[in-house]
């Protein structure tokens, strides 16, 4: 299935043969350590910038059937993100993983997403729109 929206990945996910879980971690854009003048200019007019995790949670397909539901869900945190990264953690036997299960590839996305590591992830942005980052 060709994901092109929130919708399709919630979709996407409820048609696995076993029950998924999804993964995200918010990231805010902030300017790198070291940054050039162009770099500075670039972000100012809101583009370019590191992205550097703030915040993970774990939720089933069904806990978040909406990008506007899972945004109110992490604006009461009060912690400000830009870009959500986005992975699934499918089931065995039926079930799907609990959160205890999702803490390590939590972990793992993480760690990959600090390395620069993203091609592995879906990306939207605050408004939910699907996003490619180079």
């Amino acid at each position: 299935m060709n994901i092109e929206s929130y919708q399709d990945l919630i979709s996407a996910a409820k048609q696995q043969n076993e029950p998924q879980r999804l993964l995200f971690v918010f990231a805010k854009a902030e300017l790198p350590n070291g940054y050039t003048q162009n770099q500075h200019d670039s972000y100012q007019q809101g583009h370019g910038g590191a992205l550097s995790p703030v915040l993970c949670v774990d939720k089933l397909p069904d806990e978040i059937p909406e990008f506007a539901t899972l945004a109110a869900e992490s604006a009461h945190t009060g912690i400000e993100w830009d870009i959500a990264f986005v992975s699934a953690l499918g089931g065995r036997g039926g079930f799907a993983p609990n959160s205890d299960e999702a803490e390590q590839p939590l972990k793992m996305m993480l760690a990959k997403i600090q390395s620069g590591i993203i091609a592995d992830f879906l990306t939207f942005n605050r408004q939910g729109e699907l996003v490619a980052l180079y």
